[in-house]
């Protein structure tokens, strides 16, 4: 048993030492869930079947969960457009739902929009595919 009490996430000197993430405690959360909708739920489904269970999975552990969040892109101050998020948790985390073969570069370019158009940093895609797959994106 090891009973070293050294935080090696946050130890400088270990080379070892985990990198820590923007919202870290928020994102691991929701990849939880996202595991506990796939393992209940299994392969197959529609994006929006997953998108429903995960946002039942995410409020179900304490999370602010917001659904179909409008997002308006400005230019030049103006509003230009808008995008629905698919969710926003905790007012820090925008979650673009796939149930996808395969994950698609096209999911970045999205996600990546939805974080330029909002005051959001933190983003994550996550396909419902044969496994969860999840791609962190960070402005």
């Amino acid at each position: 048993m090891n009973t070293d009490c050294t935080d090696k996430r946050t130890d400088k000197s270990n080379p070892a030492a985990k990198k820590e993430y923007k919202h870290e405690e928020i994102t691991g959360r929701i990849i939880n869930a996202a595991h506990t909708v796939h393992n209940q739920l299994g392969y197959g489904f529609l994006e929006k079947v997953c998108h429903n269970a995960l946002i039942i999975e995410l409020k179900k552990t304490g999370l602010l969960v917001e659904s179909e969040k409008p997002i308006s892109v400005k230019y030049d101050n103006q509003v230009v457009g808008e995008y629905c998020a698919d969710v926003v948790v905790n007012k820090k985390v925008i979650i673009e739902v796939k149930a996808a073969n395969r994950h698609n570069r096209f999911f970045e370019a999205q996600l990546l929009n939805y974080l330029k158009g909002s005051d959001l940093q933190v983003g994550l895609i996550i396909n419902f595919g044969t496994s969860v797959e999840v791609r962190r994106m960070v402005l």
